[in-house]
C-alpha cells in the first residue's frame, strides 16, 4: 500500500488541507485513495507510536491498525494527516532544531508499516511567523528558553528534513513554503491523492475563495472559463495576479506584537530561511513544490 502522511507544519493550512480531502472522499474513493476521517486514526496512530517505544511492534499490528482505520475499505493509497504527528507546537523546538522528534516518529511508522511505500507531506512555514505563534502555545518565560539557541537564525527547516531522511533513507518527502500555498493549492491536493496534475478535484480553490473578495474571485471564475487550455504555470501566474489585486488584506497579513521580534530580525530570518529552501531541495528523496 501507498502511505501518504501529511504532518503540518502547525499553523498552516493543515485542517484546510484535510476538510478538503474529505470533501473529495467518494470519488478518490472510486480512485483508489482512502481518505479516513481524523477521529478513526488519530488518537489510535498515537497510542501506537507511544507503545512503540518500549517494545517492537506485535506480529500482524499493522493489519489490526490498517482494519481500525479503513472500515474495510479497499485501497491502494490511504491518506493521514494530523499536524501534531511530531509533537504539539509547545514541544516543537529543542535546542534550536524544528520537530525534534520527528525522525523517531517517522522511524517508528516505517517499522509498523515495514513493507509499505511511505510518502509525506508537509508545509514548511518561514520562522520568523512560525515560532512566535508556536511560543504562545509554550509555558517557557521566554523566547530563548523555548528555542533553546540565542540566536532564532540559527533555526532551518533543513536540519529537520536532513534527520528524518538519515533516519528513514527510503522516504519521499514533498514540501512546499506555506506562502506559496494559495498558489500551489490545487497542486498540492493532487499530490497528496497522488493524482494526475489534469485529474478534477472538489475545492480545487477553496483557499483562494478565503483570502479573495468576491469580485475578485467571480471575475477570477470568469478568466479560467474562457481560458480552459492554460498550464499549470500560466495558471500560477494568474492566481498571483488576481491575488495581487484583490487579495483580502486581514486574511493575509499577520501582526506579530512579540518583545524584541523587530522588522530587521524577521527580514533577517526570512533571508535565511529563503537560502535553507535552497538546501531544502537540494536533499535527495525531497521534492519542493514551488510556484
Amino acid at each position: 500500500m501507498q502511505l501518504a502522511i501529511h504532518t503540518g507544519a502547525h499553523f498552516s493550512e493543515e485542517e484546510r488541507l484535510m476538510k478538503c480531502l474529505l470533501r473529495n472522499k467518494n470519488s478518490f474513493s472510486k480512485k483508489g485513495v482512502a481518505v479516513p476521517g481524523p477521529g478513526k486514526y488519530r488518537r489510535l496512530i498515537k497510542q501506537t507510536l507511544e507503545a512503540l517505544k518500549t517494545a517492537p511492534a506485535a506480529e500482524g499490528a499493522r493489519d489490526v491498525l490498517l482494519d481500525a482505520i479503513m472500515d474495510d475499505e479497499d485501497a491502494d493509497r490511504l491518506i493521514l494527516s494530523n499536524a501534531f504527528f511530531f509533537g504539539a507546537p509547545r514541544a516543537a523546538v529543542r535546542r534550536g532544531i524544528l520537530y525534534p522528534f520527528a525522525a523517531e516518529r517517522m522511524a517508528q511508522i516505517r517499522k509498523l508499516f515495514l513493507d509499505d511505500e511511505i510518502e509525506m507531506f508537509m508545509a514548511l512555514r518561514n520562522p520568523a511567523t512560525l515560532l512566535p505563534a508556536m511560543f504562545e502555545n509554550s509555558p517557557k518565560p521566554s523566547m530563548t528558553s523555548y528555542l533553546g539557541v540565542d540566536d532564532p537564525c540559527d533555526i532551518r527547516w533543513s536540519d529537520t528534513i536532513h534527520a528524518i531522511r538519515n533516519a528513514v533513507p527510503d522516504l519521499t518527502i514533498t514540501v512546499w513554503c506555506n506562502e506559496d500555498t494559495p498558489l500551489l493549492w490545487h497542486q498540492i491536493i493532487r499530490e497528496v491523492a497522488g493524482l494526475e496534475l489534469g485529474e478534477e478535484i472538489v475545492g480545487e480553490f477553496d483557499l483562494l475563495n478565503e483570502i479573495m473578495s468576491k469580485e475578485g474571485m467571480q471575475r477570477f471564475a470568469t478568466y479560467l472559463k474562457s481560458h480552459p487550455e492554460m498550464t499549470e504555470i500560466q495558471k500560477r501566474r494568474v492566481i498571483s495576479a488576481f491575488l495581487d489585486k484583490f487579495a483580502l488584506e486581514e486574511k493575509t497579513e499577520e501582526e506579530l506584537t512579540l518583545a524584541g521580534w523587530t522588522e530587521d530580525l524577521m527580514d533577517d530570518m526570512t533571508d535565511v530561511y529563503e537560502e535553507d529552501m535552497l538546501d531544502v531541495q537540494r536533499i535527495p528523496g525531497v521534492t519542493l513544490i514551488a510556484p
